[in-house]
């Protein structure tokens, strides 16, 4: 019973595989622990933390920008998105526009109106009425012309409120539009 065993067991048992098994041993807990643990890389305070989300943000709105800028769709707001809002967008990215000026004429005309000169004064009261009439025909035009080429090369999209969104890209300044313009003045063949 509590006597010698003569013969020894033998150092590596022959591993059996069960069916369906992990085929491997079951690793120890320090060893599976020690491959789980990284290293702790959590703020020491919370005005750190605040920082590192902060900077995180930035990064993240830089990168959403520069996708914005390039017209990538991804990026995009809700409204910009699709083929047809990109044909409306380099239509009237490649067409100087009277609504694109607007803001720089109006300058001038509110500057011109405080002169001490009668002619001036007066000039700044018939101009203002006269360009945004011009502004609002013309962006009758752009809004039909829009409509028009959208119908012929999206007839399966749908061209809802394309018109009005061509017509405040025009009235924009062309270097503040967004998504930044695409296409060049005089490039109506690009589109």
């Amino acid at each position: 019973m509590f006597r010698r065993r003569t013969q020894e067991a033998p150092e590596n048992p022959p591993q059996v595989v069960k069916p369906g098994g992990k085929g491997r041993p079951t690793p120890k807990r320090s060893e599976a622990e020690k491959r789980r643990r990284q290293p702790i890389t959590a703020p020491n305070t919370r005005k750190e933390a605040y920082r590192k989300l902060r900077e995180k943000q930035a990064a993240e709105r830089a990168k959403q920008r520069e996708g914005m800028l390039r017209g990538d769709d991804k990026y995009l707001l809700k409204r910009d998105r699709g083929p047809v809002r990109r044909m409306a967008r380099d239509y009237v990215d490649s067409r100087r526009t009277i609504g694109s000026y607007l803001m720089y004429i109006m300058f001038a005309v509110v500057v011109l109106s405080l002169t001490p000169v009668a002619i001036a004064r007066l000039i700044g009261l018939l101009v203002p009425p006269v360009l945004l009439a011009a502004v609002f025909i013309e962006g009758f035009w752009i809004s039909r012309g829009v409509k028009r080429l959208a119908a012929e090369r999206f007839p399966d999209e749908d061209a809802k409120g394309v018109g009005l969104y061509a017509a405040m890209r025009a009235m924009q300044i062309r270097r503040l539009r967004m998504p930044a313009p695409q296409v060049k003045l005089g490039e109506k063949d690009k589109i």
